[in-house]
Protein backbone atom coordinates (compact mmCIF):
# COMPACT_ATOMS: atom_id res chain seq x y z
CA UNK A 1 0.00 0.00 0.00
CA UNK A 2 1.15 3.53 -0.74
CA UNK A 3 2.75 5.26 2.26
CA UNK A 4 0.40 8.20 2.67
CA UNK A 5 1.85 9.22 6.04
CA UNK A 6 5.34 9.50 4.54
CA UNK A 7 4.03 11.69 1.74
CA UNK A 8 2.42 14.02 4.28
CA UNK A 9 5.68 14.18 6.23
CA UNK A 10 7.51 15.10 3.01
CA UNK A 11 5.08 17.94 2.44
CA UNK A 12 5.68 19.23 5.97
CA UNK A 13 9.45 19.07 5.50
CA UNK A 14 9.20 20.98 2.21
CA UNK A 15 7.05 23.73 3.74
CA UNK A 16 4.10 22.70 1.55
CA UNK A 17 1.70 21.31 4.16
CA UNK A 18 -1.70 23.02 4.21
CA UNK A 19 -4.20 23.49 7.01
CA UNK A 20 -7.78 24.71 7.17
CA UNK A 21 -8.70 27.66 9.33
CA UNK A 22 -11.99 27.87 11.18
CA UNK A 23 -13.63 31.15 10.22
CA UNK A 24 -16.59 32.64 12.05
CA UNK A 25 -19.03 35.38 11.13
CA UNK A 26 -19.68 37.11 7.80
CA UNK A 27 -16.82 37.58 5.37
CA UNK A 28 -15.36 41.06 5.69
CA UNK A 29 -11.86 42.48 6.23
CA UNK A 30 -12.04 41.98 10.00
CA UNK A 31 -12.58 38.27 10.63
CA UNK A 32 -12.38 35.69 13.37
CA UNK A 33 -9.93 32.93 12.44
CA UNK A 34 -9.45 29.99 14.79
CA UNK A 35 -11.07 32.06 17.53
CA UNK A 36 -8.77 35.08 17.10
CA UNK A 37 -9.59 38.46 15.51
CA UNK A 38 -7.56 39.13 12.35
CA UNK A 39 -7.48 41.70 9.57
CA UNK A 40 -7.62 39.73 6.33
CA UNK A 41 -5.85 40.62 3.08
CA UNK A 42 -6.40 37.25 1.42
CA UNK A 43 -10.07 37.17 0.39
CA UNK A 44 -11.41 37.32 -3.18
CA UNK A 45 -14.30 39.52 -2.03
CA UNK A 46 -12.85 42.31 -4.17
CA UNK A 47 -15.83 44.69 -4.06
CA UNK A 48 -16.80 44.02 -0.45
CA UNK A 49 -20.20 42.61 -1.40
CA UNK A 50 -20.11 39.24 0.41
CA UNK A 51 -21.89 40.67 3.45
CA UNK A 52 -23.85 43.45 1.73
CA UNK A 53 -27.27 43.94 3.40
CA UNK A 54 -29.08 44.17 0.06
CA UNK A 55 -27.75 40.76 -0.99
CA UNK A 56 -28.73 39.28 2.36
CA UNK A 57 -32.22 40.75 2.01
CA UNK A 58 -32.60 39.43 -1.56
CA UNK A 59 -31.55 35.94 -0.49
CA UNK A 60 -33.80 36.05 2.57
CA UNK A 61 -36.87 37.02 0.54
CA UNK A 62 -36.13 34.32 -1.99
CA UNK A 63 -35.68 31.69 0.72
CA UNK A 64 -39.16 32.50 1.98
CA UNK A 65 -40.63 32.34 -1.52
CA UNK A 66 -38.61 29.51 -3.09
CA UNK A 67 -37.22 27.35 -0.30
CA UNK A 68 -33.63 26.21 0.17
CA UNK A 69 -32.66 23.40 -2.18
CA UNK A 70 -32.32 23.29 -5.95
CA UNK A 71 -33.96 19.83 -5.77
CA UNK A 72 -32.91 18.57 -9.23
CA UNK A 73 -30.56 19.20 -12.13
CA UNK A 74 -31.32 21.98 -14.60
CA UNK A 75 -32.44 19.48 -17.23
CA UNK A 76 -34.89 17.64 -14.96
CA UNK A 77 -36.92 20.18 -12.96
CA UNK A 78 -34.23 22.26 -11.24
CA UNK A 79 -34.02 25.21 -13.66
CA UNK A 80 -35.86 27.79 -11.57
CA UNK A 81 -37.20 31.14 -12.76
CA UNK A 82 -34.59 32.84 -10.54
CA UNK A 83 -31.79 30.94 -12.30
CA UNK A 84 -33.14 32.11 -15.63
CA UNK A 85 -33.45 35.70 -14.42
CA UNK A 86 -29.81 35.62 -13.32
CA UNK A 87 -28.69 34.23 -16.69
CA UNK A 88 -30.46 37.09 -18.45
CA UNK A 89 -28.83 39.62 -16.10
CA UNK A 90 -25.38 38.12 -16.70
CA UNK A 91 -25.87 38.17 -20.47
CA UNK A 92 -26.73 41.88 -20.32
CA UNK A 93 -23.83 42.58 -17.95
CA UNK A 94 -21.25 40.83 -20.15
CA UNK A 95 -22.76 42.26 -23.37
CA UNK A 96 -23.34 38.74 -24.70
CA UNK A 97 -26.18 36.80 -26.25
CA UNK A 98 -26.79 34.52 -23.31
CA UNK A 99 -25.36 32.82 -20.22
CA UNK A 100 -25.52 29.51 -18.34
CA UNK A 101 -25.44 29.34 -14.53
CA UNK A 102 -23.01 26.69 -13.21
CA UNK A 103 -22.54 25.59 -9.60
CA UNK A 104 -18.83 26.53 -9.34
CA UNK A 105 -16.09 28.04 -11.45
CA UNK A 106 -14.26 24.72 -11.35
CA UNK A 107 -17.31 22.93 -12.76
CA UNK A 108 -17.75 25.62 -15.40
CA UNK A 109 -14.20 25.30 -16.71
CA UNK A 110 -14.21 21.51 -16.64
CA UNK A 111 -17.62 21.37 -18.31
CA UNK A 112 -16.82 23.87 -21.06
CA UNK A 113 -13.42 22.46 -21.98
CA UNK A 114 -14.43 18.79 -21.97
CA UNK A 115 -17.53 19.57 -24.03
CA UNK A 116 -15.74 21.62 -26.69
CA UNK A 117 -12.58 19.55 -27.16
CA UNK A 118 -11.92 15.83 -27.21
CA UNK A 119 -9.88 13.05 -28.73
CA UNK A 120 -8.26 14.20 -31.97
CA UNK A 121 -8.50 17.89 -31.05
CA UNK A 122 -5.79 20.18 -29.65
CA UNK A 123 -6.01 22.58 -26.71
CA UNK A 124 -3.50 25.40 -26.22
CA UNK A 125 -3.26 26.45 -22.59
CA UNK A 126 -1.27 29.24 -20.93
CA UNK A 127 1.38 27.89 -18.56
CA UNK A 128 -0.10 29.80 -15.61
CA UNK A 129 -3.75 28.92 -16.15
CA UNK A 130 -5.89 28.03 -13.14
CA UNK A 131 -6.02 24.42 -11.92
CA UNK A 132 -9.63 24.06 -13.09
CA UNK A 133 -8.53 24.83 -16.66
CA UNK A 134 -5.63 22.40 -16.37
CA UNK A 135 -7.94 19.65 -15.12
CA UNK A 136 -10.48 20.38 -17.84
CA UNK A 137 -7.74 20.00 -20.44
CA UNK A 138 -6.57 16.70 -18.95
CA UNK A 139 -10.09 15.28 -18.71
CA UNK A 140 -11.00 16.26 -22.27
CA UNK A 141 -8.85 13.59 -23.91
CA UNK A 142 -7.55 16.19 -26.36
CA UNK A 143 -3.88 16.77 -27.02
CA UNK A 144 -2.72 19.65 -24.80
CA UNK A 145 0.04 22.07 -25.76
CA UNK A 146 1.24 24.43 -23.03
CA UNK A 147 2.59 27.77 -24.22
CA UNK A 148 4.83 30.00 -22.04
CA UNK A 149 2.91 32.54 -19.99
CA UNK A 150 1.37 35.21 -22.26
CA UNK A 151 3.89 34.39 -25.00
CA UNK A 152 1.91 35.02 -28.18
CA UNK A 153 4.90 34.35 -30.43
CA UNK A 154 5.28 30.85 -29.00
CA UNK A 155 1.53 30.28 -29.30
CA UNK A 156 1.54 31.44 -32.94
CA UNK A 157 4.21 28.86 -33.78
CA UNK A 158 2.25 26.09 -32.04
CA UNK A 159 -0.98 27.02 -33.81
CA UNK A 160 0.75 27.15 -37.21
CA UNK A 161 2.08 23.60 -36.87
CA UNK A 162 -1.24 22.11 -35.74
CA UNK A 163 -4.16 20.89 -37.87
CA UNK A 164 -7.72 20.03 -36.91
CA UNK A 165 -10.02 21.55 -34.29
CA UNK A 166 -8.09 23.97 -32.06
CA UNK A 167 -9.09 25.57 -28.75
CA UNK A 168 -7.09 28.29 -26.97
CA UNK A 169 -7.92 28.80 -23.29
CA UNK A 170 -6.53 31.41 -20.93
CA UNK A 171 -7.25 33.24 -17.72
CA UNK A 172 -8.23 36.87 -18.28
CA UNK A 173 -6.70 38.05 -14.99
CA UNK A 174 -4.26 35.44 -13.68
CA UNK A 175 -5.19 34.44 -10.15
CA UNK A 176 -1.71 34.17 -8.65
CA UNK A 177 0.21 36.86 -10.58
CA UNK A 178 -2.58 39.41 -11.00
CA UNK A 179 -1.56 40.32 -14.56
CA UNK A 180 -3.89 40.41 -17.57
CA UNK A 181 -3.63 38.17 -20.63
CA UNK A 182 -2.75 39.77 -24.00
CA UNK A 183 -6.31 39.27 -25.20
CA UNK A 184 -6.19 41.36 -28.38
CA UNK A 185 -3.20 39.43 -29.66
CA UNK A 186 -4.76 36.11 -28.64
CA UNK A 187 -8.01 36.97 -30.45
CA UNK A 188 -6.09 37.92 -33.61
CA UNK A 189 -4.14 34.66 -33.52
CA UNK A 190 -7.30 32.63 -33.09
CA UNK A 191 -8.95 34.34 -36.06
CA UNK A 192 -5.87 33.71 -38.19
CA UNK A 193 -5.61 30.04 -37.25
CA UNK A 194 -9.34 29.24 -36.95
CA UNK A 195 -9.14 28.45 -33.24
CA UNK A 196 -11.86 28.81 -30.61
CA UNK A 197 -10.86 31.23 -27.83
CA UNK A 198 -12.15 30.74 -24.26
CA UNK A 199 -11.32 33.25 -21.51
CA UNK A 200 -11.81 32.53 -17.81
CA UNK A 201 -12.26 36.00 -16.33
CA UNK A 202 -13.08 34.91 -12.79
CA UNK A 203 -10.78 37.55 -11.29
CA UNK A 204 -11.57 40.23 -13.87
CA UNK A 205 -15.34 40.55 -13.63
CA UNK A 206 -16.34 43.26 -11.19
CA UNK A 207 -12.86 44.80 -11.03
CA UNK A 208 -11.65 45.30 -14.60
CA UNK A 209 -13.21 46.90 -17.66
CA UNK A 210 -16.07 49.35 -18.20
CA UNK A 211 -18.43 49.14 -15.19
CA UNK A 212 -16.50 46.04 -14.09
CA UNK A 213 -17.57 44.07 -17.16
CA UNK A 214 -14.25 42.25 -17.43
CA UNK A 215 -10.94 42.09 -19.25
CA UNK A 216 -12.45 41.10 -22.62
CA UNK A 217 -14.49 44.30 -22.89
CA UNK A 218 -11.55 46.26 -21.44
CA UNK A 219 -9.56 45.02 -24.45
CA UNK A 220 -12.28 46.23 -26.83
CA UNK A 221 -13.27 42.69 -27.83
CA UNK A 222 -16.73 41.22 -28.32
CA UNK A 223 -18.47 37.87 -28.67
CA UNK A 224 -17.16 37.43 -32.20
CA UNK A 225 -13.56 37.87 -31.00
CA UNK A 226 -13.89 35.81 -27.81
CA UNK A 227 -16.81 33.40 -28.20
CA UNK A 228 -16.95 32.19 -24.59
CA UNK A 229 -16.13 33.82 -21.26
CA UNK A 230 -16.28 32.08 -17.90
CA UNK A 231 -16.88 33.96 -14.67
CA UNK A 232 -17.49 33.21 -11.02
CA UNK A 233 -19.96 34.83 -8.66
CA UNK A 234 -18.01 33.96 -5.49
CA UNK A 235 -15.35 36.62 -5.98
CA UNK A 236 -16.16 40.26 -6.84
CA UNK A 237 -19.91 39.53 -6.99
CA UNK A 238 -19.83 38.29 -3.38
CA UNK A 239 -22.23 35.33 -3.72
CA UNK A 240 -21.66 31.82 -5.10
CA UNK A 241 -21.78 29.92 -8.37
CA UNK A 242 -20.37 30.57 -11.82
CA UNK A 243 -21.43 31.26 -15.38
CA UNK A 244 -20.46 30.87 -19.01
CA UNK A 245 -21.55 33.58 -21.44
CA UNK A 246 -21.55 33.46 -25.22
CA UNK A 247 -23.54 32.86 -28.43
CA UNK A 248 -26.72 30.70 -28.55
CA UNK A 249 -25.15 27.90 -30.60
CA UNK A 250 -22.33 27.25 -28.15
CA UNK A 251 -24.55 27.62 -25.09
CA UNK A 252 -27.04 25.13 -26.52
CA UNK A 253 -24.14 22.78 -27.25
CA UNK A 254 -23.00 23.07 -23.62
CA UNK A 255 -26.50 22.29 -22.34
CA UNK A 256 -26.34 19.06 -24.36
CA UNK A 257 -22.70 18.12 -23.69
CA UNK A 258 -21.24 19.74 -20.53
CA UNK A 259 -21.38 16.92 -17.99
CA UNK A 260 -20.71 19.16 -14.98
CA UNK A 261 -23.81 21.15 -15.95
CA UNK A 262 -26.06 18.21 -16.82
CA UNK A 263 -25.28 15.84 -13.97
CA UNK A 264 -25.48 18.02 -10.87
CA UNK A 265 -28.21 19.54 -8.75
CA UNK A 266 -28.98 23.17 -9.53
CA UNK A 267 -27.86 25.81 -7.06
CA UNK A 268 -30.45 27.16 -4.58
CA UNK A 269 -32.71 29.76 -6.22
CA UNK A 270 -31.99 32.16 -3.33
CA UNK A 271 -28.34 32.37 -4.42
CA UNK A 272 -29.47 33.35 -7.91
CA UNK A 273 -31.75 36.01 -6.42
CA UNK A 274 -28.88 37.49 -4.39
CA UNK A 275 -26.59 37.34 -7.43
CA UNK A 276 -29.08 39.31 -9.53
CA UNK A 277 -28.93 42.10 -6.97
CA UNK A 278 -25.14 41.85 -6.88
CA UNK A 279 -24.83 42.28 -10.65
CA UNK A 280 -26.88 45.46 -10.36
CA UNK A 281 -24.69 46.81 -7.54
CA UNK A 282 -21.51 46.13 -9.52
CA UNK A 283 -22.91 48.28 -12.33
CA UNK A 284 -24.37 51.00 -10.11
CA UNK A 285 -21.51 51.59 -7.64
CA UNK A 286 -18.29 52.51 -9.49
CA UNK A 287 -16.92 54.00 -6.27
CA UNK A 288 -16.03 50.48 -5.18
CA UNK A 289 -13.60 50.12 -8.09
CA UNK A 290 -12.20 53.59 -7.46
CA UNK A 291 -11.52 52.63 -3.84
CA UNK A 292 -9.75 49.47 -4.99
CA UNK A 293 -7.54 51.38 -7.41
CA UNK A 294 -6.60 53.91 -4.74
CA UNK A 295 -5.66 51.25 -2.19
CA UNK A 296 -3.67 49.24 -4.73
CA UNK A 297 -1.71 52.27 -5.93
CA UNK A 298 -0.83 53.32 -2.40
CA UNK A 299 0.16 49.79 -1.40
CA UNK A 300 2.40 49.36 -4.43
CA UNK A 301 4.22 52.64 -3.83
CA UNK A 302 4.87 52.05 -0.15
CA UNK A 303 5.62 48.32 -0.20
CA UNK A 304 8.06 48.79 -3.08
CA UNK A 305 9.77 51.56 -1.14
CA UNK A 306 10.35 49.05 1.67
CA UNK A 307 12.19 46.76 -0.75
CA UNK A 308 9.48 44.17 -1.32
CA UNK A 309 9.49 42.46 -4.70
CA UNK A 310 6.05 43.17 -6.14
CA UNK A 311 4.80 41.54 -9.31
CA UNK A 312 3.50 43.55 -12.27
CA UNK A 313 -0.18 43.81 -11.41
CA UNK A 314 -2.67 46.67 -11.45
CA UNK A 315 -5.50 44.47 -10.15
CA UNK A 316 -6.59 43.77 -6.54
CA UNK A 317 -4.25 40.75 -6.61
CA UNK A 318 -0.88 42.05 -5.37
CA UNK A 319 1.64 39.22 -4.91
CA UNK A 320 4.84 39.76 -2.95
CA UNK A 321 7.39 37.41 -4.50
CA UNK A 322 9.43 35.53 -1.88
CA UNK A 323 10.80 32.45 -3.67
CA UNK A 324 11.41 29.93 -0.90
CA UNK A 325 8.34 28.19 0.53
CA UNK A 326 9.68 28.18 4.11
CA UNK A 327 10.46 31.91 3.91
CA UNK A 328 6.99 32.66 2.56
CA UNK A 329 5.49 30.75 5.48
CA UNK A 330 7.76 32.59 7.92
CA UNK A 331 6.66 36.02 6.69
CA UNK A 332 3.00 34.99 6.63
CA UNK A 333 3.33 33.79 10.23
CA UNK A 334 5.08 36.98 11.28
CA UNK A 335 2.27 39.09 9.84
CA UNK A 336 -0.32 36.96 11.59
CA UNK A 337 1.38 37.64 14.92
CA UNK A 338 0.59 41.29 14.18
CA UNK A 339 -3.03 40.36 13.55
CA UNK A 340 -2.73 40.45 9.73
CA UNK A 341 -3.87 37.44 7.70
CA UNK A 342 -2.07 37.06 4.35
CA UNK A 343 -1.78 33.61 2.80
CA UNK A 344 1.52 32.10 1.67
CA UNK A 345 1.04 30.57 -1.79
CA UNK A 346 3.36 27.64 -2.47
CA UNK A 347 3.82 24.85 -5.03
CA UNK A 348 1.99 23.23 -6.69
CA UNK A 349 -0.30 26.29 -6.85
CA UNK A 350 2.67 28.26 -8.18
CA UNK A 351 5.88 26.97 -9.81
CA UNK A 352 8.76 25.74 -7.63
CA UNK A 353 10.90 28.63 -6.41
CA UNK A 354 8.06 31.15 -6.84
CA UNK A 355 6.36 31.03 -3.44
CA UNK A 356 4.79 34.33 -2.50
CA UNK A 357 2.41 36.19 -0.28
CA UNK A 358 -0.80 36.82 -2.19
CA UNK A 359 -2.06 40.14 -0.89
CA UNK A 360 -5.58 40.87 -2.09
CA UNK A 361 -7.61 44.03 -1.60
CA UNK A 362 -11.30 44.65 -1.09
CA UNK A 363 -13.27 47.84 -1.53
CA UNK A 364 -14.28 47.25 2.09
CA UNK A 365 -10.69 47.88 3.23
CA UNK A 366 -10.05 51.33 4.67
CA UNK A 367 -6.91 53.45 4.82
CA UNK A 368 -6.60 52.47 8.47
CA UNK A 369 -6.61 48.82 7.44
CA UNK A 370 -3.89 49.51 4.90
CA UNK A 371 -1.89 51.40 7.53
CA UNK A 372 -1.91 48.28 9.70
CA UNK A 373 -0.75 46.07 6.82
CA UNK A 374 2.05 48.44 5.86
CA UNK A 375 3.15 48.83 9.47
CA UNK A 376 3.38 45.05 9.88
CA UNK A 377 5.27 44.70 6.60
CA UNK A 378 7.68 47.47 7.61
CA UNK A 379 8.75 45.50 10.67
CA UNK A 380 9.96 42.66 8.45
CA UNK A 381 10.99 44.60 5.35
CA UNK A 382 14.07 43.68 3.27
CA UNK A 383 15.34 47.27 3.65
CA UNK A 384 14.74 49.84 6.33
CA UNK A 385 12.93 53.07 5.43
CA UNK A 386 12.16 56.14 7.51
CA UNK A 387 9.03 55.61 9.58
CA UNK A 388 7.27 58.67 8.11
CA UNK A 389 7.60 57.24 4.57
CA UNK A 390 5.09 54.55 5.44
CA UNK A 391 2.02 56.75 5.73
CA UNK A 392 0.00 59.01 3.50
CA UNK A 393 1.26 58.24 0.01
Amino acid sequence: MRDFAAELDQRRDAGLYRVRRHMAGPHQPQLTADGRPVLAFCSNDYLGLAGHPELIAAASRSLQDNGVGGAASHLICGHHAEHHRLEEALARFTRRSGALFFSTGYMANVGVITALAGKGDTIFSDALNHASIIDGCRLSGAKVKIYPHSDTCALAALLAETDGHKVVVTDGVFSMDGDVAPLRELAALCRRHDALLIVDDAHGFGCVGPDGRGSVLEAGLNENDVPLVVGTLGKAFGTSGAFVAGPPLLLDYLVQKARSYIYTTAMPPALASASCRSVALVEQEPQRRRQLDRLVNRFRAEAAAMGYNLMASATPIQPIMIGDAHEAMRLSGALERHGILVTAIRPPTVPAGESRLRVTFSAAHTDEHLDRLLDALSRHAPIQVPRRALVGA
